[in-house]
């Protein structure tokens, strides 16, 4: 066994800890050197990701003042990209617009009970979870909102006046996809889909410097509270599966593909598409027994953290999927199948199978402090090594 000795600290030697294998196969010297350059370039991009989440960190604590849960209302992100449509006049720009809604911190019983019809035993055993209050988005993040990130469209002097400074310039950015992720389901409206779990980390990140608020992904127990929205049935509306077509797309009202987001009637608590239409990211690993690790008889905001590539959380369901997929418990983990990329090594950021996969952003009541949110905007397992190395 080879020992690899880290010089860096904190966020920046865990993320490099966790893509190094203990032991190590014996590499040609072509393949060695390779390696090296890759992971000397994974070392440089990290050196400069943890510099700009600590300014960015600065100037979200400036911008966003610590308000009581009790002063949290709904409100509208708007930023201002180009208009793509108007060749002739590139200085114009159209709005983007996304509604965060609050939600109150609370107690709830995540999982599912045994007599559940579909329950499987990953939703087990049930358990009580404290959360703390933050914003989830109304709706999943569409293709209007996803895309001036994904395909890098900026403009040269933005106008949006949330804007933090240019520091979202600086958030690394997608390679070009090699298919279209839509698949020519639709864009205007239409939820994202196709990105990996690091794309949507990077894209809270980028709309972080771009609005001056602090965005990630939800965790697997803030999606599930804030899907049940104060129920303990199946569904947010209830039991009845025959109900199932009023609140969400799926198999059989979908025509086999996703649909425009908020279309359906909305959870209790304002929340749309919660049940079916794209699946959504979450933040944690997904481990089968993970309900069964909790110790506490109360489990305070948790999460588990990856340690490697796959397989991640995805929650909602999707529109092919069985109706029991749809149910507030019910999860789902990521596969590394849903990627054929030709590259080598693969891509960070296209998973070009999973075109039944989007996600929705949060924002947390509290801001996390800037090693905090390095760790929401990078995994740290994200780039992963071919298999010979």
């Amino acid at each position: 066994m080879n020992t690899v000795t880290i010089q860096f600290t904190g966020a920046l030697a865990l993320f490099i800890a966790v893509n190094l294998h203990a032991a190590e196969p014996v590499l040609s010297t072509q393949e060695a050197q390779a390696k090296k350059t890759w992971l000397d370039a994974i070392t440089k991009q990290t050196e400069r990701e943890t510099k700009l989440v600590q300014q960015l960190h600065k100037r979200i604590v400036a911008t966003s003042p610590q308000t009581g849960e009790a002063e949290m209302k709904l409100y509208t992100n708007t930023i201002s990209v180009p208009d793509r449509e108007r060749r002739l006049a590139p200085n114009d720009s159209v709005a983007v617009i996304s509604v965060m809604v609050p939600i109150k911190g609370g107690e709830f019983i995540m999982g599912s009970p045994e007599t559940e019809a579909g329950r499987r035993p990953d939703e087990g055993p049930q358990h009580k979870v404290r959360i703390s209050p933050f914003w989830m988005q109304q709706c999943e993040v569409t293709w209007n909102e996803y895309e001036p990130f994904m395909l890098n469209i900026e403009e040269t002097n933005p106008k949006d006046t949330t804007n933090t400074g240019t520091s979202w310039d600086a958030v690394s950015k997608p390679s070009k996809p090699y298919t279209d992720p839509s698949r020519g389901m639709g864009k205007a409206g239409y939820p994202a889909v196709a990105m990996t779990q690091h794309a949507a980390n990077k894209y809270c990140e980028w709309l972080s410097a771009k609005t001056g608020h602090f965005y990630r992904l939800p965790t697997e127990a803030e999606w599930e509270y804030a899907c049940r929205a104060g129920t303990t049935n199946a569904y947010s509306y209830g039991d009845n599966r025959e109900k199932l077509s009023d609140y969400a797309w799926f198999y059989d009202n979908s025509t086999s593909k996703y649909q425009k987001v908020g279309r359906k009637k909305p959870n209790p608590w304002g929340l749309y598409d919660m049940h079916g239409n794209v699946a959504e990211w979450c933040l944690d690993q997904y481990a089968p027994n993970f309900y069964g690790q909790q110790k506490d008889e109360l489990s305070i905001n948790p999460w588990n953290k990856a340690t490697q590539p796959y397989p991640h959380v995805v929650r909602g369901g999707a529109w092919p999927d069985d109706p029991a997929q749809l149910r507030s418990a019910a999860r789902e983990k990521s596969d590394k199948g849903w990627k054929t990329d030709p590259q080598l090594p693969p891509t960070f950021w296209h998973m070009d199978q999973a075109d039944f996969v989007g996600f929705r952003v949060v924002r947390p009541l509290k801001v996390p402090n800037s090693d905090e949110m390095f760790h929401y905007w990078n995994s740290g397992v994200e780039n992963e090594m071919p298999p010979r190395w």
